[in-house]
């Protein structure tokens, strides 16, 4: 066996360290808080910075992800590794981990101390290992150094979703870490073993692993396995964990539906499908049809079930389980340009729906408000929360001048691109249920009048509440502009002219 090897292909000590420098980061931060908890000034200062550091660090890497740098950690068997390695969607990720955990961060300082909430330094510990662990996948080389990352990142948040220490909390934490912990030990982890067998690898190749070396059936098993097997992907009917994880705090759904955990979900699965399948190779077998009728399926129900919840969170956790369909459908229809279409909706999607969590945090914070029913008004006292809100609600609906637009465009174009016109009606129907479950909160909101019944002035919430959310909602807005920027990494990784 050997450890901490370095490949071929880096340019200098300083890259050959960013890659686990990158992921040593947050850790370190966990550690620094813990160190720190009885004093929460900079306790909390700490994971600022680090969040700060790890931004830097993993921007610094865009300078040489055509170097497509790798750092061997340790060999267990031929073909089994621990592996991190550097290419154009694995940074991706990262760059959306990475840079969205200071906000977050920021955003977490205002939420904790505003509801007084217990156990502050638990809470800021497990968050960097969360981080890291996304991290981690992000980066891994190979199926085995992302499963283990995989299961980290659960582990992980678990004591994040049970938070509170309700008896609501505890359900939602089991439900959470079973649903979890069986998809990828029952599913996913037989799927890498079989690919294993079949390839005699697990690394991550360019153009697919398992190109000529399974027929149509055993692909379209293996491919399903994969899928259902990244049950942080949330497809039906392995998706229960996502709403039950809403009785955590306001700031760890965010994590959870935007920074870490399902993201984490959505990229392993167009990662598996660029790398270990291969675009042409599930295009040639027909191997995605029934995976993509099951993200169909998974993208209307969840949005038919958006509609109709008023709790908020609740209302938000469903528009996700929605929102991540379109990138499983887009990895399904094994199409180059509807991948770049679900590579960027991981960004877009990102950047809204932590804005639109934000905003729920500030709305609880500052009215004690958890149901859209109850938000009449409120958007007088909130202009710059419910403003917020407004901009990343048009954003996931696919709406210019948001950067969500690009992402729906490109999953229609693949799927016109890929003859799949009864796709092209679920993508459409997706975008109009979701202004159905989305518009509604600021349009009530601003043009609703407030209840006659007397009750305590409402404001905005504190500035760290505030400030993020108008942060992320500028962010959509130049995602519109920007957008080429995130797709040309995709484009490269893609192979797309």
């Amino acid at each position: 066996m050997t450890g901490g090897t370095l490949q071929p292909g880096w340019t200098g000590p300083e890259q050959a360290l960013a890659l686990p420098a990158a992921v040593a980061l947050p850790l370190l931060a966990g550690l620094a808080v813990v160190a720190l908890r009885r004093r929460p000034d900079l306790r909390e200062a700490a994971s600022l910075v680090a969040g700060v550091a790890t931004a830097a660090v993993v921007l610094g890497l865009w300078a040489v992800v055509d170097q497509r740098p790798r750092f061997h950690l340790w060999t267990w068997l031929p073909g089994l590794e621990l592996e991190l390695a550097l290419e154009p969607l694995g940074l991706l990720f990262a760059t959306v981990a990475a840079v969205l955990w200071p906000v977050t961060t920021l955003f977490s300082i205002g939420y904790l101390r505003g509801n007084r909430l217990a156990h502050q330094t638990r809470y800021y510990a497990f968050f960097a290992l969360a981080i890291a662990a996304a991290l981690w996948i992000a980066l891994s080389g190979n199926l085995v150094t992302l499963f283990i990352g995989y299961e980290i990142l659960t582990l992980a948040t678990w004591p994040l979703v049970t938070h509170d220490g309700t008896a609501a909390a505890r359900r939602g934490g089991r439900t959470y870490l079973v649903l979890l912990l069986a998809t990828s030990i029952g599913l996913l982890l037989p799927a890498i073993g079989w690919t294993w067998l079949l390839a005699g690898s697990t690394d991550f190749t360019p153009g697919g692993l398992l190109a000529g070396v399974a027929g149509p059936g055993v692909l379209a098993l293996l491919f399903g396995l994969y899928l259902f097997g990244i049950g942080k992907a949330a497809l039906m009917p392995f998706h229960r964990w996502l709403p039950a994880a809403m009785v955590a705090p306001t700031p760890v759904s965010a994590l959870l539906h935007a920074v870490a955990v399902v993201k984490a979900g959505v990229f392993a699965v167009l990662k598996v499908t660029i790398y270990v399948f291969g675009i042409d190779t599930l295009a040639e077998a027909g191997a995605g049809t029934v995976m993509l009728w099951v993200a169909a399926v998974t993208l209307l129900a969840a949005a038919v079930i958006a509609v109709r919840q008023d709790n908020l969170k609740a209302r938000l956790a469903y528009s996700t389980v929605s929102q991540l369909a379109y990138v499983v459908l887009a990895a399904a229809l094994a199409d180059r340009v509807a991948a770049a279409g679900g590579g960027l909706h991981i960004v877009t999607h990102a950047v809204g729906k932590i804005t639109l969590f934000f905003c729920a945090g500030a709305i609880y914070t500052a009215a004690h408000k958890t149901r859209v029913s109850e938000l009449d008004g409120l958007g007088k006292a909130m202009p710059w929360t419910f403003g917020a809100f407004l901009v990343a609600s048009l954003s996931i609906v696919g709406l210019p001048p948001l950067g969500g637009a690009w992402s729906k465009w490109l999953l229609l174009l693949g799927t016109v691109e890929a003859g799949e016109l009864a796709i092209l009606v679920v993508l459409l129907a997706g975008s109009v249920l979701s202004m159905a479950y989305l518009l509604p909160v600021p349009a009530r909101a601003f043009f609703r009048p407030a209840p006659a019944a007397a009750g305590p002035a409402v404001g905005e919430a504190a500035w760290p509440l505030v400030l993020p959310p108008v942060l992320t909602a500028l962010a959509c807005a130049a995602l519109f502009v920007g957008a080429d920027a995130v797709i040309a990494p995709l484009a490269d990784a893609l192979e797309l002219p």
